[in-house]
């Protein structure tokens, strides 16, 4: 019986029926306890393990190549961890919460209580197909949440193995769906309790466009143009590596990869020297190298390359990170070696959009205030990352800046943190999400009022014009 639900139209399509079949099915269990609940996180735990070298094999066939070293270490060794510690948390994060009385209501007692939000759904993008899944997920089931996952019609491989882990260890609980941009349109339009997006800003407009009709509450974790800021005092010798590690993860593919560099102008060419040689060692013969990933797909590879031929035609000038070879990519492969690019010019797509790619602008400063200002000057980017060991600059920057989140001398490890929220803030997202605050937003917090047999409410109970109500008035208002 799917009666209780109705939709616009005659008739249920598809996906309508799936999310119908699992909000009846969330009626029949509204509060899961804390023991299903960490029963359903150890399955899914054991069911990511058992399906680990599978995983690892899908993402690099859907990409192209993949290392299975970078698959294991940005997207199921966080999964793990996270996973492991929702289970540490879970029976704390369960318990009611005591809050204060005022004393003119006592006796009574006030508490907030965490409930299930109800069904959940969860848009998943390409590029961490793994990770950006299991992670939502996992919050929403250490909630008591069903789910439904809409995942990237560019990673069917991951896909498959992906359903294969949430049947077996969430068959009645999360159900998964597959689709174009028509499917995720129709998905977005569904009357979740929550929906939560990860994907580019544009797209993130339309989908909360397509939720408020619904009124449905949504995290969107968008994107953006996440900065470093070498402070003058930094080692470029020291950081250089960190920052090509959260630059060349993945290709770049990653939405809080840097996309810019703030460097002061006389450690410019120090900085260049010190970034291609650790590209050299990283990815030491990089044709054939073993660790680096491919570009997803013919477009977004297309994408990448008009950015460059635009650099490169703007006079802007572009230097290629891989020492042993002149040209910037082995095309058959999809293969494009970090790209340091001086004097972008302002206006190009590659100033402007998120770059997603390893293209890394270098922008010379003369003073911080000059490089805050220009960070401030811009949309509120996913990440930001500040490369000093100067506590009074590092106030400073933290002080005056708005990012989602912040690495000191690090990049994208913030992200891996269990216990910090992640999340964006305008144009790079709308709240946030992991460890507790991943718990908080896929629950309603309930408050609770509870007196025993005496009632003092009667005493300000109408007639007024008693002087009994009289006194009380006065002396509440005193």
């Amino acid at each position: 019986q799917l009666d209780f639900y109705h939709f616009p139209g005659k008739t249920m399509s598809a996906l309508q029926l799936q999310f119908a079949q699992l909000k009846q099915a969330y009626s029949h269990s509204p509060y899961p306890d804390y023991q299903q609940r960490r029963q359903q996180l150890t399955a899914l735990r054991q069911a990511i393990s058992q399906h680990g070298d599978a995983l690892c094999t899908a993402v690099s066939e859907d990409f192209g190549y993949r290392s299975s070293d970078e698959t294991r270490l940005l997207e199921i060794m966080p999964s793990l961890s996270g996973i492991d510690y929702h289970k540490k948390q879970l029976k704390s994060w369960l318990k009611p919460e005591k809050r204060h009385v005022h004393y003119s209501f006592m006796p009574a007692s006030n508490r907030v209580m965490v409930q299930p939000l109800g069904v959940v759904g969860i848009i998943v993008p390409w590029n961490y197909p793994v990770y950006l899944a299991l992670g939502p997920l996992m919050a929403a089931i250490a909630a008591g949440n069903k789910a439904m996952l809409k995942l990237s019609e560019y990673t069917p491989a991951t896909n498959k193995v992906l359903t294969a882990i949430c049947q077996q260890a969430l068959a009645a609980d999360v159900m998964v769906i597959e689709g174009d941009a028509e499917i995720a349109a129709e998905f977005s339009r569904l009357p979740f309790d929550h929906l939560l997006f990860t994907g580019s800003t544009a797209v993130g407009r339309k989908v909360m466009q397509a939720a408020a009709a619904n009124l449905t509450p949504v995290t969107l974790e968008l994107g953006g143009k996440s900065p470093v800021v070498i402070a003058p005092d930094a080692d470029i010798g020291q950081i250089a590596k960190r920052i090509l590690f959260g630059k060349t993860a993945n290709a770049g593919q990653t939405c809080v990869a840097p996309d810019y560099v703030l460097v002061p102008a006389d450690k410019l060419e120090l900085l260049i020297s010190e970034l291609c040689q650790a590209f050299s060692a990283f990815y030491p013969d990089f044709a054939t190298n073993p660790d680096y990933s491919a570009i997803i797909n013919k477009a977004q590879y297309q994408r990448l390359m008009t950015m460059l031929e635009h650099a490169h035609s703007s006079g802007a000038r572009v230097i290629n990170c891989d020492l042993n070879s002149d040209a910037a990519t082995v095309n058959s492969e999809r293969r494009l070696a970090l790209q340091l690019i001086v004097g972008a010019d302002d206006n190009s797509n590659l100033m402007e959009q998120e770059i997603f790619g390893p293209l890394l602008p270098l922008i010379p400063y003369h003073t911080l205030a000059e490089a805050l200002d220009y960070i401030q000057q811009r949309p509120r980017p996913l990440a930001l990352y500040l490369m000093s060991n100067d506590s009074d600059t590092q106030q400073q920057v933290l002080k005056q800046t708005h990012v989602g989140g912040v690495c000191i001398n690090d990049t994208l490890v913030h992200v891996a943190q269990d216990d910090l929220p992640f999340g964006g803030i305008g144009p790079s997202g709308l709240g946030n999400y992991h460890g507790k605050e991943g718990f908080l937003r896929f629950s309603h917090q309930k408050a609770i009022h509870q007196k025993g047999w005496f009632n003092s409410g009667r005493f300000i109970y109408p007639p007024f014009n008693r002087k009994m109500f009289k006194a009380i008035l006065s002396w509440l208002t005193r």
